[in-house]
């Protein structure tokens, strides 16, 4: 087994997971689970397919550790300016909803011990702490990326231990929710759960003596990881609340709460799982933006460090409460850097390529050729759509 790859398919999943273990049993449970399944399936099959095309984009563009070289060398000047304007906007509102996710887990954390924090100790706490690392570089994330999912996991298998047991057929077959137009409404906030975008340039860089199998590869185990724990947790959560229970969520403590009465443990249980998943989720998007920062503004590490974490620190000071809001805001912002972003640098790419310019012909290209274009245009007209019906 190749644990480089293993490993970086293990930052994609933690990317991916941290919003989405939280977020969708708030969005997605009223539906019922034959709808939010489908959706849930149609969503990270689209996300799945543009993650391979940005990583051909990354693969067949040298020496770029940053979607700013690759955006460059694939589109010009213009191309560049627009991808990375979308690119700051989206890691900005995830590290400002990662932020406002970890520091609420924190203060209630501390409050089961009876020591009380204020919110901004927390926000201000956790980004110090979990940016230490991403300073230390690719290399240190992936290792400890690989301890704390194993460890995210394990207490996932823990949680259901406690909640299989309770799980009720009627509450499998609830649907308190029938309005499908508030169903597709959702499919940003999903499609933000399985967005793992971000990172695949620094990881294409990273496995750069990777084959072009090996790199498919990556992406997919990277992206059917979070979908078998978001479906085996979104029946687990649907399982074992009642139709009012579900309608009452506004924040990830409110979640927790919610299961508080099911075992003396599970409060403690699920407070560490969605804190370690909201941290590998952060170190993979700040791991993305630092590198970002680094390969277009300086590599003096402490003007990175400032351009990379204080803006999104104080970005999460000012939207206190509004976890799910942020999530959308980028999710609308990921469709046009996910989708059509990569579908216009492979695109652009593949025309040189076939003029016989400097790009290498012989590294990863996408399954599918021009259907599977089209169908990715119509995946991201989908997404954009939802949003303004």
């Amino acid at each position: 087994m190749n644990f480089k790859l293993f490993g970086s398919a293990l930052i994609l999943s933690g990317t991916a997971l941290g919003a989405g273990m939280l977020a969708i049993p708030m969005v997605l449970a009223q539906f019922g689970l034959f709808y939010s399944t489908l959706l849930m399936l149609v969503i990270c099959a689209g996300t799945t397919y543009s993650a391979l095309l940005l990583t051909e984009a990354c693969s067949k563009t040298e020496l770029a550790f940053g979607i700013n070289t690759v955006a460059n060398k694939t589109m010009g000047k213009g191309g560049q300016i627009v991808t990375n304007s979308l690119f700051y906007l989206l890691l900005i509102c995830m590290l400002i909803a990662y932020i406002l996710g970890a520091a609420d887990l924190i203060k209630r954390i501390f409050s089961m011990a009876n020591i009380e924090m204020s919110i901004e100790a927390s926000q201000i706490g956790f980004t110090l702490i979990a940016s230490a690392f991403v300073v230390c570089g690719t290399q240190i994330i992936d290792k400890l990326n690989r301890v704390l999912f194993l460890f995210m996991v394990s207490m996932l298998f823990i949680t259901l231990i406690i909640l299989v047991p309770g799980i009720s057929t009627d509450n499998l077959m609830q649907v308190t929710n029938t309005d499908k137009g508030m169903l597709f409404d959702t499919s940003t906030i999903l499609f933000t759960s399985f967005a793992s975008m971000p990172v695949i340039p620094s990881l294409v860089a990273y496995n750069k003596e990777a084959t072009s199998k090996q790199l498919r590869n990556m992406v997919i185990l990277g992206s059917v990881i979070p979908l078998i724990c978001y479906l085996v947790w979104l029946y687990a959560v649907v399982g074992n609340l009642n139709a009012e229970e579900i309608t009452h969520f506004s924040n990830i403590s409110d979640l927790i709460q919610t299961f508080s009465s099911k075992s003396e443990y599970i409060e403690f249980i699920l407070s560490v799982f969605t804190s370690l998943a909201l941290l590998t989720s952060f170190l993979g998007v700040a791991m993305a933006l630092y590198n970002q920062n680094k390969d277009m503004i300086s590599h003096n590490k402490v003007v990175t460090y400032v351009c990379t974490f204080i803006l999104p620190l104080l970005g999460a000071s000012l939207a206190a409460d509004q976890f799910l809001s942020v999530l959308g805001y980028a999710g609308v912002i990921l469709v046009f850097l996910a989708v059509f972003i990569p579908l216009a640098m492979v695109v652009t790419v593949r025309k040189k390529a076939a003029g016989n310019t400097e790009l290498d012909c012989h590294t990863y290209q996408a399954e599918g050729g021009k259907p599977a274009l089209v169908l990715t245009l119509l995946f991201g007209l989908f997404l954009l759509i939802s949003q303004i019906l």
